[in-house]
């Protein structure tokens, strides 16, 4: 079974990007309830779990299943490239209770209890599971965002270069192995059937690290969205030992050898000061003597500027 969107020319020009903190919450709900499944993140799970003692996530862990259907109220399409938590989740508290009501009885829960005690005043519950997200993001995700936010970036440049270089057919080649193009449809494999038109808005594009490796679709009465596994993930939890060549650290220093070694894919300075520990003050200015040199270049990508190293400074890496 398959879901399919057709698109016009104005729906493929209306194709967009975006990130959401709100979208990697919830799922990043589903590896702290099942780590197993998710061994990529435990570097993860094991810095944030002793921070999660004193939180209540019963009524959360309950609207986040194990496996199928997560409400849609609990994760709706981002309204702009780079939205804040604070934003999506006010989104979330003023949630309708008809459509809490609908969403929640396609849920599977393995709570159904907490669940029907949910649904004794589903208005006061969607503004209580909120704040308890809102504690949740705080103790578990703000810490690591700048890093996540970075990778995303970094995603999100690569796929914007190859839809410059090939249209949309190039775009969704390698998004995931499930999702194809077909001359003017979209199609990706689900448990379900679906088919529909782009209209409104357009399709978001949103890529995904706690997701991963699987894709997730929205669809009416939502803006359509499709979140997909970004580039790397695997790389996210690293510490950034890079090697770095000994002439090169020699020549232009140790710190910007390894900022410099780091940028084979695109960065953004608050995500290379956390891989190596460092503020964001301090990289910028490395990287601004890196840019003077056209060592590395620089590209703005919505409030995000991203650095990649240039060939002159692979030639100074790879022949350091």
């Amino acid at each position: 079974m398959t879901v399919e969107w057709r698109f016009t020319a104005d729906d493929v020009a209306r194709l967009r990007f975006a990130f959401s903190p709100l979208w990697e919450l919830v799922m990043s709900v589903r590896v702290l309830r099942a780590p197993s499944r998710h061994s990529l993140h435990l570097p993860w799970l094991r810095a944030v779990r002793p921070r999660l003692g004193d939180l209540d996530l019963r009524e959360l862990f309950a609207l986040v299943p194990l496996s199928g259907y997560i409400p849609d109220f609990l994760t709706p399409p981002p309204e702009s490239p780079v939205p804040g938590v604070a934003a999506e989740l006010e989104r979330v508290r003023t949630t309708p209770p008809e459509v809490v009501r609908e969403e929640l009885s396609w849920v599977r829960s393995d709570d159904p209890r907490t669940l029907e005690r949910f649904l004794e005043d589903p208005a006061a519950g969607v503004r209580r599971v909120a704040d308890r997200m809102l504690e949740y993001w705080t103790a578990a995700l703000e810490e690591f965002w700048p890093r996540v936010q970075a990778l995303l970036d970094a995603d999100v440049l690569w796929r914007a270069r190859r839809l410059a270089a090939g249209g949309v057919r190039e775009l969704f080649a390698d998004l995931h192995p499930s999702v194809s193009w077909h001359g003017d449809r979209l199609v990706a494999v689900k448990a379900y059937q679906y088919t529909g038109e782009i209209r409104g808005e357009g399709l978001v594009l949103v890529p995904s690290v706690f997701g991963w490796p699987g894709v997730y679709v929205m669809h009416e009465p939502y803006r359509p969205m499709l979140c997909y596994p970004a580039r790397g993930v695997g790389t996210l939890w690293s510490e950034g030992g890079h090697c770095v060549p000994g002439a090169l650290a020699a020549l232009i220093g140790r710190t910007r050898a390894q900022i410099l070694t780091a940028l084979g894919e695109p960065g953004s300075a608050t995500g290379i000061a956390r891989l190596f520990g460092l503020t964001p003050g301090a990289v910028s200015q490395h990287l601004t003597v890196l840019f003077d040199c056209g060592l590395v270049s620089r590209q703005r990508l919505g409030r995000q500027v991203l650095y990649r190293r240039t060939p002159l400074g692979d030639s100074l890496i790879y022949g350091a």
